[in-house]
């Protein structure tokens, strides 16, 4: 018959003034003997207990608490991968809702100066950075709209030498700028995602440059938002030098 843990303790009728005894090893090792599933029960209590070694002196590996610690160590992993992925899960959606907020304030731009002026005072907010510009490259048929002085004057092939030219976003973990990509904010940046933004008949290539002073940026990590953050405002700047200037 199984032996209930309240048997072994002190009853009411003590009472509340009495002290309280502690069991002694002779106690807990009788309950445990009288109740041999009590940790398959349990199985959480075996992280916590210091299981003895074994060695006959014969060479003989004791497996049971190789596989013991083996088990524990699985399950911090475990625990550690789980924590792992809610923080990301949670960073995710602040990434979200950000980009998604970014996007519907470039849309409500009444003009290319106004999407310009969103980009260089809202975004930033927004975006959780520090510093956001757009560039461009010269054009065969210059536009006085891009001579913006929130707008990043680039030299021919600059486009593709801070992305790549078999890339559209490239990040960088330490991004070094002589102000030609983040003007007056590039002793701010540490880190930065420069994306491309593709050219159409009247609007040339250019880039729009997120710069931290922390490391929020580095290779290896997930840009999709920054792709559709970019693509959408590829469409607004498209749009809009569609029109007359």
């Amino acid at each position: 018959m199984k032996q209930q843990f309240e048997d072994i303790l002190p009853g009411p009728e003590s009472g509340p003034s009495a002290p309280v005894r502690q069991l002694d090893d002779q106690e807990v090792a009788d309950y445990l003997r009288n109740n041999p599933d009590f940790f398959k029960a349990h199985a959480d209590i075996m992280s916590e207990i210091v299981a003895p070694e074994r060695w006959t002196g014969d060479g003989v590996v004791d497996m049971q608490r190789f596989m013991l610690d083996r088990r524990t160590s699985e399950i911090d992993e475990l625990r550690n991968c789980a924590q792992e992925v809610i923080e990301t899960s949670r960073s995710n959606m602040s990434t979200q809702t950000r980009t998604h907020a970014a996007v519907l304030a470039a849309v409500t731009a009444s003009g290319f100066e106004h999407l310009v002026r969103i980009i260089a005072d809202d975004w930033p907010f927004l975006l959780d950075v520090d510093v956001v510009t757009i560039g461009f490259e010269p054009h065969h048929a210059p536009d006085l709209r891009l001579q913006n002085s929130d707008v990043r004057q680039l030299d021919t092939g600059d486009v593709d030498f801070f992305i790549g030219k078999a890339q559209d976003i490239c990040l960088y973990r330490e991004f070094t700028d002589d102000g030609k990509v983040f003007g007056s904010g590039a002793g701010l940046v540490q880190s930065a995602a420069i994306a491309r933004v593709r050219p159409c008949i009247k609007s040339p290539v250019g880039l729009l440059a997120l710069g931290s002073r922390g490391n929020v940026f580095h290779p290896g990590q997930g840009s999709e938002l920054i792709g559709f953050l970019v693509r959408v405002l590829e469409s607004l700047i498209h749009r809009e030098m569609e029109k007359p200037e």
